[in-house]
């Protein structure tokens, strides 16, 4: 008789469950990711611009899940002064570009959650989320087993993604 639960172990998830109420500024990623370039390929930051990043999801709905944030640690998105709200939707732009030349996705989730009971998983610091879908791309594994399958590993992504980005120069002036 086969076991009626079968595990599939998904370890990386514990240090995203353990930094859900880590929000604060020093405990904040996107702020350590802003406050140390040096480091933007072992935290996957793709580009800078003047007041906001772009960067590669650690913990991705899909492949290719990318966070667009401004540089401030702030939860006030109708606090934004208008140069770093266009900067945002600028880099929000050229990031559909970037995806949609590197990996050719059919269509895109792009959604900013505001405060913890609105899905915020860092409520302190704003941030943009885009998520690549594809037709068909709902399997059973997310309805049956609660977890996605991610095709490609964060690395790999990276690199293929910095080479598009050096292609097309997103956050330059079009």
């Amino acid at each position: 008789m086969a076991e009626s639960n079968q595990n599939l172990w998904a370890p990386w998830r514990m240090e995203y469950i353990r930094s859900i109420d880590d929000d604060d500024a020093d405990g904040c990623f996107l702020c350590r990711y802003w406050e140390n370039p040096d480091d933007d390929r072992r935290n996957h930051v793709l580009w800078r611009g003047k007041s906001v990043f772009v960067v590669m999801n650690r913990f991705p709905y899909t492949n290719g899940h990318l966070l667009i944030a401004p540089a401030e640690h702030t939860a006030d998105f109708g606090g934004l002064n208008d140069p770093i709200a266009a900067e945002l939707a600028t880099a929000t732009r050229d990031a559909v570009r970037l995806l949609g030349e590197a990996i050719g996705p059919h269509g895109y989730n792009i959604g900013t959650n505001l405060e913890r009971c609105a899905g915020a998983g860092l409520p302190g610091h704003l941030h943009t989320h885009i998520v690549p879908r594809w037709n068909g791309d709902t399997n059973f594994m997310a309805v049956v087993g609660d977890i996605r399958v991610i095709p490609q590993s964060l690395d790999a992504l990276y690199d293929e993604l910095v080479t598009a980005a050096g292609k097309l120069k997103p956050g330059a002036d079009k």
